[in-house]
């Protein structure tokens, strides 16, 4: 039983050491897996409850209210209010974080993981809703916001649209992508950046990013 097992993980990681390959860096599909939560009468609960308009529209992270959901390819989404809800249904992929609502910093890493999307955890670029795990994920990240996020649709493409998101990330914890870099790491050059004043995205800046 352990053979088998241990020869399964080698094949993987054998498959996640080769070269990735060229995608739409600014494009990924979008219909799984998801980062949900349980809450409620919502097992599959998207965003942590947020409301994925109000970020486009409110420019902020607005909890939605359980009496207004809408599901969307098996999971759901809470609305603050009727109005959204209408507007999302009209174009879902228009509002939906990017990558399953895992966090971007994570995908980076050909890891998904957890996507908070309260305040201080998102994004809007280019048009699309990014979400994190939290701050310090979202700062890491925009130390080099366009490589990192050519590299996480890159991923997101070629591994995880569509993969188990449990053996996903078991493979990827052992078999590290070239660019990996411990949280310690990237803290340690987030900091030095700060004191230097040389961020791409200074703190306090603002959450929007305008499209290219």
């Amino acid at each position: 039983m352990i053979i088998p097992l241990l020869r399964g993980l080698l094949a993987l990681g054998l498959l996640a050491l080769a070269p990735v390959l060229q995608a739409d860096p600014t494009s990924s599909p979008n219909e799984g897996p998801f980062r949900t939560i349980s809450e409620g009468a919502d097992p599959q609960l998207m965003l942590e409850g947020h409301d994925p308009v109000a970020y486009f529209t409110q420019n902020a992270a607005v909890k939605g209210d359980p009496a207004i959901v809408f599901e969307h390819l098996g999971v759901t989404y809470r609305f603050a209010s009727e109005a959204n809800r209408a507007q999302f249904q009209r174009s879902p992929g228009a509002y939906m974080p990017q990558f399953g609502g895992y966090c971007a910093n994570g995908i980076n890493y050909a890891i998904p993981g957890g996507g908070g999307g309260g305040p201080g955890t998102w994004r809007l670029y280019r048009g699309k809703l990014y979400v994190f795990g939290g701050q310090k994920a979202r700062d890491h990240f925009e130390m080099d916001t366009e490589l990192n996020l050519a590299r996480a649709h890159r991923y997101w493409n070629d591994e995880l649209a569509g993969a188990h998101p449990q053996l996903a990330r078991l493979r990827r914890m052992i078999f590290r992508v070239p660019h990996y870099q411990t949280d310690r790491a990237l803290q340690e050059e987030w900091e030095a950046r700060l004191a230097a004043r040389t961020l791409p995205v200074m703190p306090g800046a603002p959450q929007v990013v305008p499209p290219r």
